[in-house]
């Protein structure tokens, strides 16, 4: 992949304390074996391996009183490694929740990560519209999008709420619909202004499928990610290498469209 830069959008990583149990959760919960670590040093062997330039990073916090101290961890790891650019966690049952969101863009974080399925919230629930108007289009938002098991992150919650924040940079993890992708493209693909991203995705979806919903969506609202370490990012480059993709292409959903997004 040398003559390509490349930002992965989207991978995993946690504090040592809790790590071992979070990997095992994610596997346990989308039945995959996982053989990745999820910590920071694990991740960044691939930017050797797969010349991966950024690694967006988060982590998810299930409970609201693990916010700070995850969103501490993930500071941390920013400050030690210019290679990993972070995005917070917030719960919309926090409290204090507009006092977190000040202190994250003070921070320097780089958008937010909620995950809908494990923080248990629709998408379109009034206390996740709360956190959306204290975050006031400053941060990008990217959701977990579409799990089959769960109602929480129905590409159509997603769309309903485009129409009430039309100005707030959402992207839609994994096509708009992670096994749901036949209503992400009923609601999403090509009819909104979110990104999406290609984690969790190409390892099912065909490939001729894939790159219709990329060109259909529209370039430059696509994003690579790799869903670390629930995939191995060199595997995932190759994946993503074999879509009907011009160079030109390839490299805008790289690094492009992103550069742009986070503003590097």
């Amino acid at each position: 992949m040398q003559n390509f830069k490349i930002i992965d959008i989207h991978a995993h990583i946690f504090p040592e304390k809790i790590r071992e149990k979070a990997v095992d959760a994610i596997g346990d919960f989308y039945t995959i074996p996982m053989q990745r670590k999820g910590s920071p040093e694990d991740l960044l062997r691939y930017k050797e391996i797969s010349g991966i330039q950024y690694f967006v990073v988060h982590s998810v916090a299930t409970v609201p009183k693990q916010v700070q101290h995850i969103n501490n961890f993930i500071y941390e790891q920013m400050k030690m490694h210019p290679e990993l650019l972070g995005f917070a966690t917030l719960h919309p049952e926090m409290e204090e929740l507009e006092k977190e969101v000040e202190r994250v863009i003070d921070m320097g974080f780089y958008g937010i990560k909620l995950h809908p399925d494990f923080q248990q919230f629709n998408i379109d629930s009034p206390s996740a519209q709360r956190l959306y108007s204290c975050i006031n289009q400053r941060l990008p938002i990217l959701l977990h999008m579409g799990d089959a098991k769960k109602t929480f992150s129905q590409p159509r919650r997603l769309a309903a709420i485009v129409e009430k924040f039309p100005n707030q940079v959402f992207i839609g993890a994994h096509f708009g619909g992670y096994s749901a992708w036949d209503e992400a493209e009923e609601y999403l693909i090509g009819k909104t202004n979110i990104f999406i991203d290609t984690s969790s995705s190409l390892f099912s979806l065909p490939v001729d499928r894939a790159t219709r919903m990329i060109e259909k969506h529209g370039i430059d609202k696509v994003l690579f990610g790799t869903d670390y370490p629930m995939w191995d990012p060199a595997e995932e480059l190759a994946r993503f290498m074999k879509l009907s993709l011009d160079d030109d292409q390839r490299g805008a959903i790289f690094y492009d469209n992103a550069a742009r997004l986070l503003h590097l």
